[in-house]
This record gives structure tokens, sequence and C-alpha cells, in this order.
């Protein structure tokens, strides 16, 4: 660690009160934590990730389960979208322009940059394809670029929706091609990012394609900059897809950071970064349901009806009304990746959705840093969550990778997308070939054979028809 780094990690141990808990208790997962008292310091404990190369390691997946490199050398990667061919496309870039609120930003932002990856934000989409089904992807090239911190990815019909930071603008997409058609995208709905503070634009789409909902963080941690600022911030859009016409569809979700439609029920899940800076155990970041309409308590409640009395003036009427979630994550692992499962996943991981954890920066022992399964049961979450890919960081600080973006391949795969080593890892059983995607309602033959009819594409190749 260089001199400046350390001195702005010592200057923020040394503002942390004495009331915040030097021994953490354990996390709380499930629907009914335990929660503590909340204890407030200047800054939260921090631990810097220690960024090193894979090498030769792997990250640790199940036994009878494998994992492969599929992509490297990426500028970021955020999110995947599995097309109906068998192609995978992944969102690259890193956005934000908030200004720092000193002292607190001053002293943190160096501790957290230093467990990021150094390298320039890609801005763009990035295309791989596995023509012969062998599980190398051959291909890799720049599907579309210039874009604006991409993140969220949706395919409805031949309409490719990508959600920048500022818009979510659609590509015309057609079977098997490898570039977006010559330039700019439409523009469908323009979404807030003035300051940007949580910047990322998570997106799904209703199952009958007739609507997109995009997840838009808080501009703060706690209403740091005023409410002014929090306009059309911690919610779910529901967008029209016809007329880019929006609405608030549920509030009170400080950072909604992936969105995913649970199969068969068609119902919108989220999970959810929640508040810092009272304490190593609270608040739990959490997977839930999103109901239409739904209140979720930021900035004045949190998990349920627990009141954050740093928020000015009181709410008591919001405390009342807000929604306790489905599930407790635990506190400040940050979970970035959320996709529900399938049986071609295998009977141990047939009901249930993962979630990427991108890890811990606030609290003094580490927590995340891997992609965990939830199981549920009767369509909700039941039981506690099981590791199914860890080793992206070391007892002793060593971090190799940071799960981001979690997709389900229906063949029978989930890719996890690790923005501090700029990989796409793919785990699937051992020795699985990826083979032909299994047929999907309305995805013309054709689709099904793009990906050979274009084995030998090079990577400047033009779209293909």
């Amino acid at each position: 660690m260089n001199r400046p780094l350390r001195l702005a990690a010592a200057v923020a141990a040394t503002l942390v009160l004495a009331a915040c808990n030097p021994d953490p208790g354990p996390l709380q997962y499930g629907a009914n934590p335990e929660l503590p008292e909340p204890k407030r310091g200047l800054l939260p404990q921090m631990v810097i990730a220690e960024p090193a190369p894979w090498g030769d390691r792997m990250p640790v997946v199940p036994e009878g389960f494998e994992v492969r490199a599929i992509a490297t050398g990426l500028l970021i990667p955020r999110q995947t979208l599995v097309l109906p061919n068998g192609d995978i496309l992944v969102a690259e870039g890193r956005g934000g322009h908030a200004p720092k609120l000193k002292p607190k930003d001053v002293i943190a932002g160096p501790i957290k940059a230093a467990g990021t990856t150094r390298v320039k934000s890609g801005n763009r989409l990035t295309l791989l394809r596995d023509a012969d089904g062998n599980g190398e992807y051959e291909l890799q090239t720049v599907f579309a670029e210039g874009l604006d911190a991409p993140y969220g990815l949706a395919l409805v019909g031949s309409d490719l929706y990508v959600a920048n930071q500022g818009a979510v603008v659609r590509f015309d997409y057609q079977p098997g091609m490898t570039q977006a058609p010559a330039g700019e995208p439409e523009v469908l709905t323009l979404l807030p990012s003035d300051i940007n503070h949580h910047w990322t634009k998570a997106m799904a789409a209703s199952p009958d394609g007739r609507f997109l909902y995009v997840g838009i963080g808080s501009n703060s941690n706690i209403t740091e900059r005023g409410m002014n600022a929090e306009q059309d911030r911690a919610v779910v859009w529901e967008i029209d897809v016809a007329t880019g016409m929006h609405r608030p569809y549920a509030t009170g979700l400080r950072n909604p950071t992936a969105l995913a439609i649970q199969p068969g029920s068609g119902q919108l899940w989220a999970v959810v970064n929640e508040r810092d800076e009272i304490g190593p155990d609270l608040v739990p970041d959490y997977l839930t349901s999103v109901r239409e309409g739904g209140f979720y308590g930021w900035p004045w409640a949190y998990w349920g009806k627990h009141v954050d009395t740093r928020v000015k003036p009181e709410n008591p009427e919001k405390v009342a009304a807000s929604i306790t979630p489905d599930y407790s994550l635990g506190a400040h692992v940050a979970a970035l990746g959320v996709d529900f499962s399938s049986a071609a996943m295998g009977p141990e991981f047939a009901d249930g959705a993962f979630v990427g954890m991108h890890g811990s920066w606030n609290r003094p022992d580490p927590v995340g840093y891997k992609v965990v399964f939830v199981p549920f049961r009767n369509g909700r979450p039941a039981g506690d969550p099981i590791d199914f890919a860890t080793g992206f960081r070391d007892e002793d600080g060593t971090t190799r990778g940071r799960p981001v973006g979690v997709t389900v391949d229906p063949r029978g795969a989930l890719l996890v997308a690790d923005d501090l080593a700029n990989i796409v890892w793919r785990v699937a059983r051992t020795g699985a070939r990826t083979g032909p995607m299994p047929p999907a309602p309305g995805v013309p033959p054709e689709a099904q054979d793009a990906g050979e009819a274009a084995e030998a594409a090079p990577e400047d190749a033009p779209p293909q028809p």
C-alpha cells in the first residue's frame, strides 16, 4: 500500500468511535434476523481488499462442478445476458460522478478504491460465442461501444435494451449478429443521473415484454445531501416500452443493484444494498420480492419498521408503511447480482436464486466476496444460503476477484462477472459441454443455429442477418 493510502487508513481508524463493536456478531440470514442496536461512529471500521492476480488459482465451486474463465481482459464487467442462440453479452464500465462529502469521502474514497480494478471504464458491450459447444468461447468481440456506464441488459423480441447510467437505450437485434447496427442507439427513457452517488441501473423485463423495470439507487447513504437530491431515487421504475413513459413501481429501496423475474410466478425480485455507519451488523443487505406500490423504508426505517434516528424530520407514517424484506443476506455483503436457477443446474440447485456478493469494505471482519445460492420452497426463500463460488478472498486479505452479476445459462451453468480480475467465469457440471440452447417459446429456429453459422466469424465481422 502506498504512503497516502496507509495514512488514510490510519486516520480512518482513529476516527471510529469506541461505540463501534470491535467484535461483531455472526451474520444474520433469513426472514427473521435478530438485529443488534445501532452503534454510530464518524466512520465505519474499514478493511482494505488487497488485489492480487489469480495466477494458477480458480474460484472454489461445489463437488461435481468445474469453473473456467471464458473471457479475460475485460474493462470492468458488471452484468451479463445470455442471448437466444447462446451468445453472451457483457456490460462493462464504471459510472458515478458524485462530489465528495468531506471529510468522510475524502478518507473513505481511497480506501474503497484500493480494493477495485485500475483499468479504465469500458463503456461498451462485449459479445462472447462458443460456436462448437465445447465450453471454450473462442469469439470475444466488441458488440457496441461509446456507451455510458452500461449495466442492466434485457432482450425483448428484436429489441435489445441497455440501461446506461443516464438513459435506457435500444438496439435492433437479430439472431447471430456480432456487432450492433451502426449509429447511435435509440433513447427510450432518460434516467436520473445528477450526482449519481449510486450509479448502477439494474434492469429486468416483464414476462410479457410490455414493461422494463429499472432500479435507481439513492444519492447518499442516509440523505446527507438533502432530500431534494433524492427525487426519483431509491426506487424501481416501471417503463412502458411502447411509449417510454415511466412511473414509480416501488420506493424506499436504498440501492436496488440487481433485478430478476421469478419463473412461473412472474414476480419481480431485487437485491438491495442497505445503509452504513450504524455498526458492522447493520443494516442487512437483502433479497426481496418487489410489490407494486410497496415502500421499503429508506431513509426513515430499515428492515421493516426499525427507525433510523439520523433522518430528520421523522416520518412516522412512512415508518408504519415500511415493508419488511423477504430475506436477509447479512450486513455489508454488497449484493450486486441475482438470478433464478433452473432444473438444468441439478437437483440441489434447481429451486432458488443465485446472489453475487461484491464484498464489504466497512466491516472489521470482511464478508461477501462470493456467490451464494438461496434455496426456495413454495416460491419463497427457505433456509440458509449455500456457498456456490468462493475463494475470491483469502483470510490474509488477498483479494483475487469480486463477483458482480450472476446469470443462469439455460444449458446448465452459472456466469459470474468478476470486476476486479476483469473475467467472466462459467460454472458448469464437470465435463459438460455448452451444447445447443434449449428451445424457448417464441424463439425462431434460426436463432438456435446462429452460433454454428458464425463459428469462424472474425472479431471485426459485420452484423449478421
